[in-house]
């Protein structure tokens, strides 16, 4: 078995190399002047006949690192795998899954179809936006759940009587696995979003959070304008400290400054993408499944 990190994934590729005491085999990667990728296999004699993982994240550039990843798959077909395992972290264009607007192309649909034609044999990814998205693959593929891992951390924290929230009712399954972990009270936020701009309204009304520690969870983190009007909310209503836990900080446009100003005390986040509050690691719940999707 052999390890493949790819661009901004090699701290969780190397992590997992540990658990899965397998050999890493580094690429080396390069732009040409035009903006073209560039990617070689440094010694392609080991793959052959090897079960090859591919951990190859798609966030910094998403489309950049996506073609970097479809041009891994291919090679290590080329230089003939036994198996060719792709290990998407966090995978873009997730949240295109249905047409909210006529005319509007399934994004997640077709990203997915392609890692298939590419040469995967697998597929793992963490807590993809919408599971049922992965019904369109034809080969082997799970979804795995970071958020107990994030629980686990918080755990250690000097919690004062937490409560859980999900800055939405599409999170609350988040909220719901995390506050049952550390045995607190969960709720949801209600948010509405205007398809046209792109504006975010959150409401809630949440009392009995005086005086208590809350923590907000979703599966990802973009401009962090939701979760900074959930933590200026829970601070209004008197909350001793606010933190975020996410499995995917992409953390763009000020987003992690955002969630300071709003009230938020410390922001925490999976090394699905490598960030600078990505202090949990997803590789354990990765390496678990290996084993049996390669079977």
């Amino acid at each position: 078995m052999i390890i493949v990190p790819g661009a901004y994934s090699e701290t969780l590729a190397l992590k997992l190399a540990e658990l899965l005491k397998c050999e890493v085999l580094n690429v080396e990667r390069k732009l040409f002047p035009d903006g073209e990728s560039y990617v070689r296999f440094f010694d392609p004699s080991k793959v052959k006949g090897e079960d090859v993982i591919i951990v190859q994240t798609t966030y910094p550039e998403q489309d950049k690192r996506l073609m970097e990843l479809f041009l891994m798959l291919d090679a290590a077909k080329d230089f003939n795998a036994k198996n060719v395992i792709a290990v998407v972290p966090y995978l873009a264009y997730a949240r295109q899954d249905k047409r909210f607007r006529e005319g509007e192309c399934l994004s997640i649909k077709s990203i997915l179809k392609l890692i298939e034609a590419s040469g995967a044999d697998a597929f793992i990814t963490v807590n993809i936006h919408k599971e049922e998205s992965l019904a369109c693959l034809k080969i082997r593929k799970t979804n795995v759940s970071a958020m107990p891992l994030i629980a686990e951390y918080l755990k250690k924290k000097e919690l004062v009587e937490p409560m859980v929230f999900s800055p939405d009712r599409g999170a609350a399954e988040y909220a719901r696995q995390v506050a049952e972990i550390l045995g607190a009270e969960w709720n949801s936020f209600e948010k509405t979003r205007d398809r046209i701009t792109g504006e975010i309204k959150t409401v809630g009304e949440f009392p009995g959070v005086n005086g208590r520690d809350a923590i907000i969870v979703d599966d990802l983190v973009s401009t962090g304008g939701t979760i900074a009007n959930a933590a200026k909310i829970l601070k209004s209503y008197g909350a001793r400290k606010v933190y975020a836990g996410f499995v995917h900080a992409l953390l763009v446009s000020g987003a992690f400054k955002k969630m300071i100003d709003s009230g938020v005390d410390e922001v925490v986040a999976t090394d699905t993408i490598q960030s600078a509050v990505s202090v949990v690691s997803a590789a354990p719940v990765i390496a678990k499944v290996i084993p049996s999707i390669m079977s």
